[in-house]
């Protein structure tokens, strides 16, 4: 009897691919020879089905829960009593809230030690501009996202930014229609390379998530922004140091959030709190503890009086 049964939970919307990628883990990968005994347990019907009898012949079994109001405590309780899984995958359906996971109590010994989530990369901006909430539903808490059934011109780093605005940890893979893995470089829609790097308003939001996460290579790189400033004169922030950045939309009106970059400037008390400006600054990476380690910091080089934005809803920036 084992003492730990691991769970590998798998979210995404219908027809995403949960069951293929379940499927691949298990039985093209070969994971099925290694888990020992296991359990799937398959909480939505759709297109893709499992194989029952390769199932079964190695000694695994597929149960399905069809009511959310199903998965429960107890239940899981009566399929590791019944079953003795040494390991449980499960197949979550794409419309059932997933916080409530990590919120229940599991059997004694289960416990969930990777969460992978597939997505159709041909539905993922559809989805995002209108049903945004129930995506990040899906995928907030994912190690493992991957965008399937990509064609060549996938917006990958579109794509990234989107993920990581409210999943920062998440491993992101590219995958396309045969199942090989597109790892080419992602397209930015800004010149990296340029002596100033110029960054519109359209594409701060992406630009933002790409030096948070890819720091090393903006390294000494010059850059050119419209920012608002967090400038606070109540020694919130310390001496010589500003906040320049941009408001950012990420699911509705009410979700709204400051991005912004650490500036250092010895005359940063002349910045006014609140106010817009035109900059040009030089990035160095250096350590920060709010980094918990090494991080994006600004150097000014030229610093003007910017013009807002005509409106309100101007002066906030988009991932899509």
């Amino acid at each position: 009897m084992s003492e730990e049964t691991l769970i590998y939970l798998f979210t995404g919307f219908m027809d995403s691919g949960k069951t293929t990628m379940i499927n691949e883990t298990l039985f093209i990968n070969g994971f099925a020879n290694e888990c020992g005994n296991f359990l799937i347990i398959c909480c939505e019907d759709g297109e893709e089905e499992y194989d029952i009898d390769k199932i079964k012949s190695y000694g695994a079994d597929l149960v399905t829960i069809e009511e959310e109001e199903d998965f429960t405590t107890e239940r899981l309780q009566e399929l590791k009593d019944e079953y003795d899984p040494e390991a449980v995958f499960i197949e979550y359906n794409g419309t059932w809230e997933v916080a409530p996971l990590f919120e229940m109590e599991y059997p004694d010994g289960w416990q969930i030690v990777q969460i992978l989530s597939p997505v159709d990369a041909t539905t993922f901006e559809m989805y995002m501009q209108n049903m945004r909430t129930l995506m990040q539903e899906q995928l907030f808490k994912s190690d493992v996202i991957v965008f399937n059934r990509c064609e060549d011109d996938v917006p990958k780093a579109k794509f990234r930014a989107n993920i990581k605005n409210f999943n920062r940890p998440a491993q992101i893979v590219y995958e396309r229609a045969d199942g090989s893995i597109d790892d080419r470089p992602e397209e930015l829609p800004f010149d990296i390379n340029a002596d100033t790097i110029e960054i519109t308003d359209a594409d701060y939001a992406l630009w933002f998530m790409d030096v948070m996460d890819n720091f090393k290579k903006y390294n000494g790189k010059k850059v050119h922004f419209l920012a608002y400033v967090y400038n606070p004169k109540d020694g919130k922030l310390k001496k010589n140091t500003f906040v320049p950045g941009r408001f950012a939309m990420t699911c509705c009106i009410e979700d709204i959030q400051f991005l912004g970059i650490m500036a250092k400037y010895d005359d940063a008390s002349s910045i006014e709190h609140k106010s817009w400006i035109d900059i040009t600054a030089e990035i160095k990476i250096e350590f920060r503890k709010e980094y918990k380690g090494r991080g994006p910091i600004l150097y000014p080089l030229e610093i003007k009086p910017g013009t807002p934005p005509a409106t309100k809803e101007d002066e906030l920036v988009y991932f899509n």
